[in-house]
C-alpha cells in the first residue's frame, strides 16, 4: 500500500483555498482510468469546500501529469492526494462510507438521494465522524464487492435511457450537494449518537463471525453462501456497531467457539 502524499504535476496556483476548507467527505476513486477525469474531480472537490481526495489502484500510475494539468488550481487536492492498493485500506479509518452507482443492486443497502447523503454525511461530521464517498471506474462502476464495502448507496436521479455519468460528473454532484448541505447546522441531539467502529475494526469483527461460522458449517447448502454472506453483512452494518460493540462482540464469539470446542 502507498499511503503517502505525493507530489503535484500541475500548475501552482496564486490561491488554493485552504483557508476556505473545513471538515469535509473523502472521495475515493476506485481504479479510475483516465487522469484527466482524477483532475476534473479534484478541481470540482475544490471549487465546493473538499480536498480529501484517495485514489486505489490507478490503471496509469501515479502521480499523473494529466491529472496534474486538469486540476488546474486545485493543486492541494492533488498534492495531498494518497494512493492505495485496494479500497479496504483506502477506507479503513472510515466511519461512514457511501457508495455511488446507477445500477439496482441486491444488497438492500439504505439509498439516499445526493442531497440527502450530503445531510447525513454532514451530521456524522459534525459530531466527529470520519464519512466518504466511493466513485468507481469510468468503464464499469464499482463493483459488487465494493458496494457491499458502504453503509449505503447515492442514487443520482438521471435520465434512465442515459444514465451513466461520467466520474467527474458524479463527483461534481455529490460535491455541490455537500457544499449546501455544510450551510445547514445539525440538529443538537444529532451530536449525541454513538459513533459507528471505523472499517477496518468492523472488518475484523465480520471476517472473524463469518470464519467461524464457515467452521461450524452454518453456510449450508454451499451455494447459497454468497448470498447469506452479504445479508448478514448489511444486517450488521445497518446497526452502526461501536468500536466497543465490535471488540464485545469478538469475545462473544471467542467465548462460544471455546465452549464448542471443550
Amino acid at each position: 500500500m502507498t499511503d503517502r502524499p505525493i507530489k503535484s504535476t500541475g500548475r501552482i496556483a496564486r490561491r488554493d483555498g485552504r483557508g476556505a476548507l473545513r471538515p469535509a467527505p473523502l472521495f475515493v476513486l476506485v481504479e479510475p482510468q483516465m487522469g484527466e477525469n482524477i483532475g476534473a474531480t479534484a478541481r470540482g472537490m475544490l471549487n465546493f469546500g473538499l480536498s480529501g481526495l484517495r485514489i486505489v489502484n490507478p490503471r496509469d500510475g501515479w502521480p499523473n501529469e494529466k491529472a496534474g494539468a486538469m486540476a488546474s488550481g486545485a493543486s492541494i487536492v492533488i498534492d495531498d492526494a494518497k494512493v492505495f492498493e485496494t479500497t479496504t485500506e483506502a477506507i479503513a479509518d472510515c466511519n461512514f462510507i457511501l457508495a455511488t452507482t446507477a445500477r439496482p443492486r441486491e444488497a438492500l443497502l439504505p439509498v439516499f438521494s445526493p442531497a440527502d447523503a450530503a445531510a447525513e454525511m454532514s451530521m456524522r461530521i459534525a459530531r466527529g465522524e470520519k464519512c466518504g464517498v466511493l466513485f468507481g471506474a469510468e468503464r464499469s462502476g464499482l463493483s459488487n464487492e465494493d458496494v457491499m464495502r458502504a453503509d449505503g448507496i447515492i442514487s443520482i436521479p438521471v435520465n434512465p435511457a442515459f444514465a451513466s455519468l461520467n466520474l467527474a460528473q458524479a463527483a461534481l454532484v455529490v460535491a455541490y450537494e455537500w457544499a449546501k448541505a455544510d450551510e445547514r447546522k445539525v440538529q443538537a441531539g444529532d451530536q449525541n449518537l454513538a459513533i459507528p467502529a471505523p472499517k477496518a475494526d468492523f472488518d475484523r469483527f465480520f471476517d472473524h463471525l463469518i470464519g467461524e461460522l464457515d467452521n461450524s458449517g452454518y453456510f449450508f447448502p454451499a451455494e447459497k453462501r454468497t448470498n447469506m454472506v452479504r445479508n448478514l453483512k448489511v444486517a450488521f452494518q445497518r446497526a452502526g456497531l461501536t468500536e466497543g460493540e465490535t471488540r464485545s462482540l469478538r469475545g462473544v464469539i471467542k467465548a462460544l467457539v471455546k465452549q464448542r470446542d471443550e
